[in-house]
């Protein structure tokens, strides 16, 4: 079967608005892949050499409810997913409110927030390498193991959609420093705050050329205007030196850099 290709200007789809004009390769369940899904561009920082990269195509944009069986496709994105849950009275999606990201990227990185996670009330993902079960796929914080492109997912559904932590949950995503970023920069360190240790080494508010660590957050960085790889990864590899050389802690990317 022939492959279909788009073109991708990363410069205006990624969240971050760095990259350039890629050829990237539409997906389906029997596309034999072995590069780089994109979802979403929402924590990525592409590279001007990135690897091969690919996008599922739109048939993996769907919800459906079967009985207590949430099945979503995993091009579906965030809001319409957190939207779905409020409109069925369904608990447990509201911390995806203003989480940007398709369900792809959201089980790839476990996303969370405030105790939650997404990977709390899976069943299953479905994969072009077939169907595996929560416990085959060794989630933890920000972190699984999922092989081959994923297409869908199965969630068992509890009803009672909380409105109060909802609004809670925005209340705590409005902080959030405003700006083109990928969020969160780095993982937490077990029981200490990226922001903290990066504000601790001077680098809250740093710049290099258009881009630099937040002033309002430290584990933000921030594009201001025309910010280009380089610097991204100039500051992102300045942050992780100095925390290094002051505290002894290794900072990981929660950003995938391709």
């Amino acid at each position: 079967m022939a492959k279909i290709y788009k073109e991708i200007d990363f410069s205006k789809y990624s969240s971050v608005k760095i990259g350039g004009v890629e050829k990237v390769e539409i997906l389906d369940e029997n596309s034999e892949f072995n590069g780089f899904v994109v979802g979403g561009a929402n924590n990525l920082l592409i590279s001007p050499n990135p690897p091969q990269l690919g996008i599922l195509s739109d048939k993996f944009d769907f919800i459906s409810l079967d009985g207590d069986i949430l099945k979503i496709g995993a091009k579906t994105k965030s809001a319409k997913i957190y939207n779905f849950a409020k409109q069925q009275n369904l608990a447990n999606f509201e911390f995806l409110k203003n989480i940007p990201g398709t369900l792809g990227g959201l089980l790839t990185m476990n996303a969370g927030l405030m105790g939650f996670e997404i990977s709390q009330n899976l069943i299953s993902v479905c994969t072009n390498k077939g169907e595996f079960g929560k416990d085959e796929l060794n989630f933890a914080y920000r972190h699984s193991e999922i092989k081959g492109i994923i297409l869908e997912a199965k969630f068992r559904v509890s009803h009672g959609f909380n409105a109060l932590l909802s609004d809670e949950i925005a209340k705590k995503r409005a902080n959030q420093p405003r700006g083109a970023s990928f969020g969160s920069c780095f993982k937490n360190p077990g029981g200490d705050s990226a922001g903290r240790l990066i504000e601790a080494v001077g680098l809250k508010g740093f710049r290099v050329g258009g881009c630099g660590f937040s002033e309002a957050h430290a584990n933000f960085l921030i594009n201001y205007g025309g910010a280009t790889y380089f610097e991204a990864i100039t500051l992102i590899n300045l942050a992780k030196m100095r925390v290094k050389a002051e505290f002894g802690v290794d900072l990981h990317e929660e950003v995938v850099i391709l």
